[in-house]
């Protein structure tokens, strides 16, 4: 094992010693090192102690991106306490479950956000980003020792506490461990990772995800683990993102297929060369085919598609840049292979292993998984099975190849006449439709089929699209039984803070 069960605390310490004038984050003006990120986290990690946190202790933020949160996040971890990031976007019910369910000991909270919090918040202490309301951070931060305290956790302790997006009932808070963040990269030699996901010290990574997220926390903790440099931007905004792209000569771009568009869509994207970029990475939905060639004619790199969740500290599968084809192949509708030390199987409803292609639901064994939910044995349980396998709540297969193909959210199936439609499948024939910016596809009460095929339309502006050729279009890409029976339009689909389209929402008004 490359790693040799070192912590999160272990690789900062060991890039400290070795690259300590090496540059570590980048927020705005503002530069750190990997020699001052380690002392500032030691600060942390002992005004934390003595405020009386420490093992298993709960602390929180509440804010946009910043290098802040990485400091607070990895002095937590050094006091041997669990972050839990909190989405900015929730509204301040939600706020406060998310409070009311980790116990933070300690809020970190940008001021702007101190109006969504319970009066008074429901954690007893609180620091702000700027001090202009409550105590500053930084004024805290710099009072303390910065002596390493070393009283960091265990390989298989608790680090993060991620919560769910939630799209029925309450967020779950989903538990992480070092073990979790790192292990995949850990347990096996560097040489074995495909190319596009290796780091080393000489990559320079934007971090444009919210940190709220596992793929904005993970984006900046693997770029750190890895003695790179991590360029933090606060909000996504793509002209200060195409300037951060050139000025840093960025080497890895995670990001969205949604946010893509918009870069690729700015008027100085075609005018600007980007042949330091060596990847983007991309998850949350696949990449449809025309954008993907308009990308590559722009930024000319590769490409890799990521299939992860929070329950599995993100990727756990990847579609390489040698599977994307601007011609379009089968396997560009897929997610990819699982990385190694992942091992992914397909169970029917009651546990038991499907042959290759048949569709069930995707489970995950790896050292990555989660160790449970926070609070939560009963979800614990019907979660992880006694075998370690973590059983997704999605559904697809898996071709005589290995790669993975996903069909849907198990609990979003449409049953009609007898077969099974799952709306993903119906939402990407759709989508490549010329007049269709955005669709979302749910079963509605038929009285002949049970259930019958809705698809909920959001036009291109400017466009007013017939529903038959809307439907002619999907039966020429999928099978007729798949195809909408109706489609209705909207001006927008309703979306929860993650950005996830709310189908229960949409089942329900048309119920």
């Amino acid at each position: 094992m490359r790693g040799d069960r070192r912590t999160i605390g272990d690789y900062l310490r060991d890039h400290a010693a070795a690259r300590a004038d090496a540059v570590a984050l980048v927020f705005e003006d503002r530069e750190t090192s990997f020699g001052a990120l380690d002392r500032q986290v030691s600060r942390v990690a002992n005004g934390l102690a003595a405020m009386g946190i420490g093992a298993g202790s709960r602390v929180a933020f509440l804010g946009r991106n910043c290098d802040l949160y990485f400091q607070f996040w990895l002095g937590a971890i050094r006091a041997g306490a669990v972050m839990v990031p909190i989405n900015w976007r929730l509204a301040p019910p939600e706020v406060a479950f998310v409070l009311g369910d980790s116990r933070p000991a300690l809020l970190l909270a940008d001021p702007e956000f101190l109006a969504a919090l319970e009066t008074p918040p429901a954690c007893p202490s609180l620091l702000t980003t700027d001090g202009e309301e409550g105590q500053s951070f930084e004024a805290w931060r710099d009072a303390q020792s910065e002596a390493d305290p070393r009283t960091d956790g265990g390989y298989d302790d608790v680090v993060l506490q991620l919560y769910t997006s939630g799209t029925t009932g309450h967020p779950k808070g989903a538990l992480l461990t070092n073990r979790s963040l790192l292990g995949l990269r850990d347990a096996v030699p560097e040489d074995a990772l495909p190319v596009w996901y290796r780091w080393d010290a000489d990559d320079v990574a934007l971090v444009a995800m919210p940190i709220f997220h596992i793929s904005g926390s993970g984006w900046g903790l693997w770029s750190l683990q890895h003695g790179a440099k991590a360029i933090i931007v606060r909000d996504f905004d793509p002209h200060q993102v195409l300037d951060l792209l050139v000025q840093y000569r960025i080497t890895k771009l995670m990001i969205v297929p949604t946010a893509l568009r918009i870069i690729c869509d700015h008027p100085r994207a075609t005018q600007t060369d980007f042949s330091f970029l060596d990847y983007i990475c991309y998850g949350g939905s696949a990449i449809p085919l025309d954008l993907l060639r308009q990308a590559i004619g722009i930024f000319g790199c590769g490409f890799a598609q990521m299939y992860g969740m929070t329950e599995t500290a993100g990727t756990i599968t990847g579609l390489p840049p040698e599977d994307h084809d601007v011609a379009g192949n089968d396997r560009m509708g897929s997610v990819g292979l699982p990385l190694p030390g992942v091992e992914i199987r397909i169970f029917d409803g009651d546990g038991r292993e499907l042959p290759r292609g048949e569709v069930g639901e995707i489970a995950i064994r790896s050292a990555a998984n989660m160790v449970g939910y926070h609070n939560r044995p009963d979800a614990t349980a019907e979660t992880i099975d006694a075998d370690g396998w973590l059983r997704t709540g999605d559904a697809g297969r898996m071709d005589a190849d290995g790669y993975v193909y996903l069909a849907d959210r198990i609990k979003d199936m449409i049953i009609t006449g007898g077969e099974n439609v799952y709306p993903a499948e119906v939402e990407n024939a759709i989508f490549s439709h010329p007049q269709v910016h955005d669709v979302a596809v749910i079963g509605v009460p038929d009285p002949k089929w049970g259930e019958a095929v809705k698809a909920i339309v959001v036009p291109v502006e400017g466009e007013s699209p017939d529903p038959a050729s809307i439907i002619a279009w999907a039966r020429a890409r999928i099978a007729a039984y798949k195809a909408p029976k109706s489609v209705d339009f909207v001006d927008a689909l309703p979306r929860n803070p993650s950005g996830k389209v709310l189908r229960r929402v949409l089942r329900n008004r048309y119920r």
